[in-house]
């Protein structure tokens, strides 16, 4: 089919009509068929046990043209898996994992022609949701779910594309509570972020930098991706029961070792940020955010982390190396991509 008039190097990280998504419905005990949609709508009864109680999760994952002009899924499996235990957060049937993975390849093929081309900088991101559709007024789960897969080409997450920013502190705000929803990917923990994410683009900020929502000492997540810090060859994440557990990071890790750095998952208190050379956001959408300074709202105390405005030499060096996995540039030794034939 002829490639979509779209102007693939100046694109935003928003939402455009391709040609079709994959629907696949639990009921009476079993999955259905994966089915075909040209439709962006999806009939739901007023009483949905999503729209009362919030059993909705998704994902998100992204799918890369090459030089080659191959097309590659990155880590599909490991998305399957946290689309799996974000289900069962939920108390929501969980999509097994064959499924998961035949929906994204299906979507893919179908839509092939929104793949940006190799050079744009642009992806085709892939968008699984499931939703509880059964009619509930008491709480109780659903007994039938469908999950949606949906696609549109996208930008840069971030407008200034991969240049550091300036985030900011404010104990006002909490992500998640303690033992909550936070290490699953609920639409409703994005949903309690909107004021403190406003609020931080109303004081000139990219996002709130959550401290732990327990104490208030240790570093949680930045925005809605992870955080890691760059030390004497050392990657150092935080570790916390109420942070997403990113795809990102995880592929960012082992990139790390496989440069001889140490990696550290560990509490890692607020303080430490004077002694980092490095720190930067984490995850799908962008990939790597480098940020430059951390501003306190609450003690007005800032931490200079690029006095050059440039973002470091080991979160480029990740940055670029994780990018060029993902296009086909460079060889995919731990076998995460896939390629859509």
């Amino acid at each position: 089919m002829k490639a979509p008039e779209i102007d693939w190097s100046n694109l935003s990280f928003s939402y455009i009509k391709t040609d079709c998504n994959v629907r696949c419905t639990y009921k009476d005990g079993k999955w259905g068929e994966i089915e075909i949609s040209d439709s962006e709508y999806f009939p739901i009864h007023i009483a949905a046990s999503c729209l009362h109680y919030g059993q909705e999760a998704f994902e998100g994952l992204k799918a890369f043209r090459g030089n080659d002009g191959k097309v590659r899924v990155f880590r599909m499996d490991e998305n399957a898996k946290r689309f799996i235990r974000s289900a069962e957060g939920l108390k929501m049937q969980p999509l097994p994992e064959e499924i998961f993975c035949e929906m994204v390849r299906k979507v893919v093929r179908l839509n092939e022609r929104f793949v940006p081309p190799y050079g744009t900088g642009a992806s085709l991101y892939i968008r699984p949701l499931e939703i509880g559709i059964s009619p509930r007024v008491g709480v109780s789960p659903a007994n039938e779910y469908t999950v949606i897969m949906l696609v549109t080409p996208v930008g840069p997450y971030f407008k200034e594309g991969f240049k550091p920013t300036k985030v900011c502190i404010s104990r006002e705000y909490d992500r998640v509570a303690p033992k909550g929803t936070g290490s699953i990917k609920a639409g409703g923990n994005y949903g309690a972020s909107l004021v403190a994410g406003e609020k931080a683009h109303e004081l000139g900020y990219s996002v709130m930098l959550y401290l732990d929502p327990k104490e208030k000492k240790y570093i949680d997540e930045c925005g809605a991706a992870n955080f890691f810090g760059i030390k004497e060859n050392r990657y150092i994440t935080p570790a916390s029961e109420s942070i997403l557990p990113s795809i990102t990071n995880k592929s960012l890790r082992q990139l790390a070792k496989d440069m001889g750095m140490i990696v550290e998952e560990r509490h890692v208190p607020l303080e430490e940020l004077d002694s980092f050379d490095e720190i930067a956001a984490c995850g799908t959408a962008a990939v790597c955010s480098p940020v430059s300074e951390v501003d306190d709202l609450d003690t007005g105390k800032k931490y200079i982390i690029s006095k050059d405005g440039e973002a470091g030499p080991v979160t480029t060096a990740l940055y670029n190396k994780l990018r060029a996995i993902q296009y086909g540039d460079e060889p995919d030794t731990h076998g995460w991509c896939e390629i859509i034939d």
